[in-house]
């Protein structure tokens, strides 16, 4: 998951794709909250165009905006069922 950033943000995230676009790590899911903020500093769709990165790559990434919807692509990628963990306030 990666939450708007700088730097140290960036790095973070190419890091985890390299490593999963190149086959050296499994594939997890890469939730980057807050659509509009990545969309306006990365072009992803424009580095495949390039030829810089496959198309098949920009698939990698899932934009996210809330925990809950984060949540569910988490538990998709995972075959997990999204209702086997409540938050604690409701385990009672």
């Amino acid at each position: 998951m990666c939450f708007p950033g700088g730097f140290g943000t960036l790095d973070e995230l190419f890091d985890a794709l390299t490593l999963i676009q190149t086959g050296k790590a499994e594939p997890i899911p890469i939730l980057l909250f807050d659509e509009a903020y990545w969309r306006r500093i990365i072009d992803f769709e424009a580095m495949a165009e390039e030829g810089v990165i496959a198309p098949e790559d920009v698939r990698l990434i899932t934009y996210v905006e809330s925990a809950e919807e984060a949540w569910q692509r988490i538990c998709a990628h995972y075959g997990l069922d999204p209702t086997c963990a409540r938050p604690r306030e409701e385990q009672g």
